[in-house]
């Protein structure tokens, strides 16, 4: 990335002994929040993969959704501290083991039901419970009990009885405003993460039918869904009145308009018929700030991109083979050929903005062609079989994924074959069912600003699919052990020096090709202001201000 301002969110979230971090400036009363006509507009987003559930919701199409749905219990700041600005009051530990959490007053849900501490421990029981597949199910996984509300299963993972309980018996509800959480083992870091989707509420009404409350979802947030999500087209979503936050949403409504191909989205906000695209075309970067103006944005972002690797794949089963494949390629020749400089060459696998990162970090992550060369021989990797190289379709991925295979055939002397025919909810399966025979695109931005999110959540024994997002499906002892130690560390220092070590093991190991840091690159049209993107790669919806 061009500049990023690294933040200090794990000691803001207290990793002392005791931590007590209070609300400010959460409203509980309606104020002056009259219905008016305040106008509309549209964005962009690409097909979800799944129905909008917040537990279910691991990838940023269905999350920029479910963010304008939802509020969870703390949010974060433009530098990504921890905020008091959601539904918790406070969250206090004497141990990092035992939580309470007690939540602000005049919270409710779009159904008109008040949110409660009942509230959130039946969604967080109902997302780590197995037999409802919930691709976040993996999040709660620290919570004392969750292994009784796994299935039992065969040695190829598939189910073989019904779990044991249905509740975690670290959860117990004190009262209608207080809950208590009770982890497996100290994580002081724990508050961070409970701004993420995983860990919203969900009302009485969505337990009667889940199904139904996927299509038309009733959250909590300070946009309400009037209407089901229609495959294909998308979905209008109305301003929440009675939302108790403190942003309220400016606009009557925002309508999110499903495309197939970013291209043609990048075309209709330059024709004025899409209002927001927050991400736009690789190949419109260079010229997007000169067509757009004052209406281009570039913001740092959380953002990673890599290319996983297949391990479970016998081709792939050597770490000298990934080694040598990440010295095959030059990311800045990349970088600069097709993004336009708006892309940092990844040299670790944690965000440079996040405390605790570190540059040049991967040995293995520089073009060196003759050690490549060498690594491949020793390997005695069949070099006559072609690569395939795997990527989603429709989100402008094409370019640079041509720009690595013609490297690695330079390079290495490998032929490729593109494989970018699925779309995310045919693709983000594949990954989930070990389906992919190449390389393949994947990335992520952080769920929470640590750098333990960009560790154990995809790389972790436990993070294994169904519950988890692990699609490599690396697994290392050593690794695991690093990330816990760092989890139960007492300081910001101590922690940071656990999560550098278990990154060091998984950078040997590489189980994936770390790629790109990258700007958030966006841009709006003439009918809208004040279009903001966090850090997380969303756009506030409910800050954007509609021209006329």
């Amino acid at each position: 990335m061009r500049s990023s301002t690294r933040t200090g969110a794990l000691v803001a979230a207290g990793v002392a002994a005791t931590l007590l971090l209070t609300a400010c400036g959460t409203t509980s009363d309606g104020g002056d929040k009259a219905a008016a006509d305040d106008g509309t507009f549209s964005m962009f987003i690409g097909e979800p993969e799944n129905p909008l559930v917040p537990g279910n919701t691991t990838e940023d199409q269905g999350n920029q959704i479910v963010s304008s749905l939802w509020t969870g219990l703390v949010q974060y700041d433009e530098t990504g501290g921890v905020a008091y600005t959601g539904v918790a009051d406070s969250i206090t530990s004497d141990d990092s083991t035992t939580w309470t959490v007690a939540l602000t007053s005049g919270w409710t849900f779009h159904d008109g039901t008040p949110v409660t501490a009942q509230s959130f421990v039946d969604a967080w029981n109902y997302t780590a419970y197995s037999p409802n597949a919930q691709a976040a199910s993996y999040f709660f996984a620290n919570v004392v009990g969750y292994d009784a509300l796994q299935a039992p299963t065969d040695d190829a993972g598939e189910p073989t009885g019904e779990p044991v309980a249905t509740e975690m018996s670290g959860l117990a509800v004190v009262d209608d405003a207080t809950f208590t959480v009770t982890l497996g083992a100290p994580f002081a870091q724990w508050p961070v993460t409970v701004g993420y989707a995983a860990f919203y509420p969900l009302p009485e009404s969505f337990f009667a039918d889940p199904e139904a409350a996927g299509e038309q979802p009733v959250g909590n947030g300070p946009f309400k869904a009037d209407e089901p999500f229609q495959p294909g087209t998308g979905i209008t979503l109305t301003r929440y009145d009675e939302y108790a936050g403190d942003d309220t949403a400016k606009v009557s409504s925002v309508e999110y308009r499903v495309y197939t191909d970013v291209d043609t989205a990048y075309t209709d906000v330059l024709a004025g018929n899409l209002d927001v695209l927050r991400r736009i075309p690789a190949d419109a970067s260079a010229t997007a700030a000169a067509e757009f103006g004052d209406r281009y944005l570039e913001d740092t972002s959380s953002s990673f991109t890599y290319l996983g690797l297949p391990i479970y794949d016998r081709r792939f089963d050597d770490k000298r083979v990934r080694q040598a494949l990440s010295m095959g390629i030059d990311r800045a020749a990349i970088a600069t050929a097709i993004f336009n400089g708006t892309r940092t060459p990844a040299t670790s696998v944690i965000a440079p903005m996040i405390d605790g990162a570190r540059e040049n970090a991967c040995a293995y992550c520089h073009v060196d062609v003759a050690a490549a060369n060498q690594l491949l021989d020793a390997a005695r990797f069949d070099r006559s079989k072609p690569i395939e190289l795997w990527f989603n379709s429709g989100a402008g991925q094409d370019a640079w994924i041509e720009a690595v295979g013609n490297q690695l055939r330079q390079n290495l002397g490998l032929d490729y074959v593109l494989k970018g025919d699925l779309a995310i909810p045919e693709y983000v399966p594949l990954a989930m069912e070990q389906g992919f025979t190449g390389p393949f695109r994947s990335g992520w931005t952080m769920d929470y600003p640590s750098p333990q999110n960009y560790l154990e959540p995809l790389y972790s024994t436990s993070a294994l699919p169904p519950g988890g997002a692990n699609t490599t499906f690396y697994s290392n002892p050593a690794f695991d052990r690093l990330v816990a130690e760092g989890n139960q560390a007492p300081s910001n220092a101590e922690a940071i020096a656990k999560y550098n070590q278990a990154e060091d093991v998984l950078l040997e190991d590489m189980p994936i090709i770390p790629m790109f840091f990258q700007v958030e690159q966006s841009v709006f049209s003439e009918h809208v202001s004040d279009v903001k993107v966090d850090l997380f790669g969303r756009v506030e919806a409910a800050e954007v201000t509609v021209n006329d």
